[in-house]
């Protein structure tokens, strides 16, 4: 199936409507009170959802007057209306939480300015209430604006049917016009916007501005609600509640400063509804009905209760090193989500028990599995082709995977004994909960096993909609990380896309969906492996399909 960027922004309007340049002179929006960031809605509930928009001014403007409108058809009259202000102190931006809505029906919003300039029309379908039949989720994370174009975004928005859309993180990167993907960004003219790394609370509009700026983004926004949480890369790579990788206060600042101002551009710039007065801005973890077919808890792995990552240190690892780190990473102090959001969702996922819905579907940012670290001597020849500088990283790498590390230090394998804690709560509860994954820029069905060797949760990952993964470097990868581990039924490192999750009560399943490039434009369309489960009791290892 071919996908043209066009045809998917045919769904929702013009492609005037949707941002493509020649757009304001086209439908006479003016320099002033312009859409130029489209719409979007979230967090749907029974009876609504957040709706968003920017209005896009002139530098200095105060305070601006919105109308915003509801209807239950693309081209019908508003059911509902109401005002609202683009505040200059939220840079702009407006969210309205609409209420009083029927559960189970989809519907059509628009914004309008003063001056009577129009927004796109936008679409979310609010939680059903009683039986429900089936469900349709798109899963996405980790789309690095300079690593490529937004086509898997191009795709979802093309779907017949989607329900939500699923983010579980990365929707911006805080890198620089030198940083991660600029290589590719400078052939396709998507250098990142500010050019330095992002640190202020400026920075950090800019950069959300930069990827709402984009019209497959605006068009995947257009179809469907988005349920939301942030990942490492809104602030800083490897987040944890003291620091990140990539923070360096000599140069930087404070962490909490750069973390505060990073959280307030994405409750501006997302919708997702505002903190709970009361609560952290770094509790955003929360959790939607879908009748009495499953539960979604959308958690918060990064800035709430995370330890600091254990780490190799040392000039040129040796023994002594992979010992530490691995003596580091079974401390049994070691958190991911904190006591107090674990008993909040032990809480979530017995309560689905006790309402007898077959499906608990948890939305976590980094992958669940225990994923050994590969055997890169069947990837010696590839290896050899690589540039010095990757080949002598690669090495060190091998050195440790033989040592016993872990793929991955900054997923729950770097965290073993929170994995256990949470296992058991899933076992309290009564649930084996699908668990989504994202931030690897990889897609994975895997089957999730607890210390004693009991089947304890089913998992998903997403790949990344453009974000380089070690597939770049080492095609083929996936397939040595997924004959290399037990849990591991499927790994795909090497396509960018989504993963498309159906809930039905016999089965949940899993379609890999790819596109064949993000360099150019049109794309193909591909399913590359497809992964099902069945509900919770009858809960075995995953069936490809």
């Amino acid at each position: 199936m071919t996908i043209n960027r066009r045809g998917a922004l045919a769904l929702f309007g013009s492609g005037a409507a949707m941002g493509i340049p020649g757009a304001a002179r086209a439908t006479g929006q003016t320099a002033e009170g312009r859409f130029a960031h489209g719409i979007a809605s979230g967090d749907p509930a029974g009876d609504g959802a957040v709706i968003w928009t920017r209005i896009t001014t002139e530098a200095g403007a105060g305070d601006l007057p919105v109308t915003w409108h509801v209807a239950t058809s693309p081209d019908g009259k508003p059911i509902t209306s109401g005002k609202a202000t683009a505040r200059a102190a939220a840079d702009h931006t407006v969210k309205v939480e609409v209420t009083r809505l029927k559960p189970g029906r989809d519907y059509w919003y628009w914004f309008a300015t003063a001056s009577g300039q129009r927004s796109p029309t936008g679409r979310f379908r609010t939680l059903p209430s009683g039986a429900v039949d089936s469900l349709v989720l798109a899963v996405a994370s980790c789309q690095l604006y300079p690593g490529g174009l937004f086509n898997a975004y191009a795709d979802m928005a093309a779907l017949p049917r989607l329900d939500a859309v699923l983010h579980l993180g990365d929707y911006i990167y805080e890198y620089g016009a030198e940083g991660y993907g600029a290589d590719v960004g400078r052939k396709l003219g998507r250098l990142p916007d500010p050019p330095h790394e992002i640190v202020t609370l400026a920075d950090y509009r800019r950069r959300h501005a930069q990827v709402k700026g984009d019209a497959d983004m605006q068009a995947a926004h257009a179809r469907a609600a988005f349920i939301c949480v942030w990942d490492d890369h809104e602030v800083a790579n490897d987040g944890w509640i003291g620091g990140a990788e990539n923070h360096d206060p000599a140069k930087e600042g404070d962490w909490k400063a750069r973390k505060a101002a990073a959280m307030q551009a994405y409750f501006e710039w997302m919708p997702i509804r505002d903190p709970k007065r009361g609560r952290p801005w770094e509790a955003i973890n929360r959790s939607f009905e879908f009748g009495n077919l499953a539960t979604l808890a959308m958690v918060e792995t990064r800035l709430l209760a995370r330890s600091k990552q254990a780490e190799v240190k040392g000039g040129t690892p040796g023994p002594e090193q992979f010992a530490t780190v691995m003596a580091e990473r079974a401390r049994p102090d070691r958190e991911m989500l904190g006591e107090d959001q674990q008993r909040w969702l032990e809480t979530v996922l017995a309560g689905s028990v006790r309402a007898n819905k077959p499906w608990q579907v948890l939305g976590n940012q980094v992958v669940m599995a225990r994923v050994p670290g590969p055997d890169l001597s069947r990837l010696t020849s590839r290896i050899a082709t690589l540039p010095p500088a990757y080949r002598d990283r690669l090495q060190q790498a091998a050195a440790g995977f033989t040592a016993g590390l872990p793929f991955n230090f900054d997923a729950w394998d770097g965290y073993p004994a929170a994995r256990e804690r949470l296992y058991a709560a899933f076992r309290r509860a009564g649930s084996k909960p699908i668990v989504l994954a994202g931030d690897s820029h990889a897609a994975w069905a895997n089957d999730l096993y607890d210390d004693a060797g009991t089947l304890v949760a089913s998992e998903f990952g997403a790949t990344a909609i453009t974000s380089p993964s070690y597939g770049s470097l080492l095609p083929g990868l996936g397939t040595v990380l997924a004959e290399g581990s037990p849990e591991v039924a499927f790994c795909d490192q090497d396509n960018k896309g989504y993963t498309l999750l159906t809930l039905t009560p016999d089965a949940a399943t899993a379609e890999f969906v790819t596109v064949s490039t993000i360099l150019t434009r049109p794309f193909e369309r591909k399913v590359v492996a497809i992964y099902r489960a069945a509900p919770g009791k009858r809960r075995s290892p995953l069936q490809k399909v």
